[in-house]
């Protein structure tokens, strides 16, 4: 998507649609390498990155996300609201907070998407369980194993992505040895005793793909008072830049010129 975004010209795109990229690595994880103290959570993430638009001399910016950038993303434009013209992510999570009054009027389709998300907790969420409550004890047997490691990437991604693609993701973490620093970003945000508990308010739009995490709008309005664009496609998945780029293209264009 880099070059799309960056130069539509050269793709028979509108020139007035081009965006200058910042692309950090999460810290923790591939080629940022690893985190050395303690409090690496979405909400220092987000406060680092904006200090980086800021080094870099950005008075405006937006900012877009997937999986762990759809949580830190949102956090961006809460840490700086006056520079955050708006917040593009690919799911909002946004969860029943255990008062049986929420799950009230809930449409049938959201019904579905919450009796989802009670099944997938059970039988798909292993991962985070682990990695939120004790990411060492997995690390070390992962940084031990290059087999072990492409066993732990390739369930979690599934088997509908390129082999190739599987592979280069796995050999990155292997290489830079990161398994145990990528997984304490759950620890830590499991943790954080910094949770904002008031909603953002800084614009946000959705894209929210076929194969993936179904956001629930009511729970979403909870937590974000500004959803100016909410777009649900009947395909993609949770890697839809990589098997819908042509729709999250569109759909990051779409949010970011009505924020012009």
């Amino acid at each position: 998507m880099i070059d799309r975004l960056s130069d539509p010209r050269a793709h028979g795109g509108d020139p007035a649609d081009a965006f200058h990229l910042v692309i950090p690595s999460v810290p923790g994880f591939g080629f940022s390498g690893h985190t050395t103290d303690k409090g690496w959570s979405r909400y220092r993430i987000a406060k680092a990155w904006t200090e980086l638009m800021r080094r870099l001399g950005y008075e405006q910016y937006g900012a877009h996300g997937n999986d762990g950038g759809s949580l830190i993303s949102p956090e961006v434009g809460r840490c700086d609201p006056e520079h955050v013209l708006g917040v593009h992510v690919t799911q909002i999570f946004s969860f029943p907070s255990g008062d049986p009054a929420e799950l009230e009027g809930l449409s049938p389709e959201d019904q579905k998407n919450v009796e989802f998300l009670a099944w997938w907790l059970e039988n798909g969420g292993a991962y985070d369980k682990l990695q939120s409550t004790a990411p060492q004890t997995l690390s070390h047997a992962l940084a031990d194993s290059p087999v072990g490691q492409l066993g732990w990437n390739a369930q979690l991604l599934g088997p509908n992505l390129d082999p190739d693609y599987v592979l280069t993701n796995t050999t990155i973490y292997w290489l830079t040895n990161t398994a145990a620093s990528s997984a304490r970003l759950y620890y830590e945000d499991f943790h954080a005793t910094d949770k904002p508990s008031e909603p953002t308010t800084v614009p946000i739009g959705l894209a929210n793909f076929a194969w993936d995490f179904h956001s629930i709008r009511a729970f979403a309005e909870r937590d974000h008072k500004n959803i100016v664009s909410w777009n649900v496609y009947e395909t993609g998945s949770h890697f839809a830049a990589h098997d819908a780029p042509d729709l999250l293209i569109d759909d990051i264009r779409g949010f970011f010129r009505r924020l012009r």
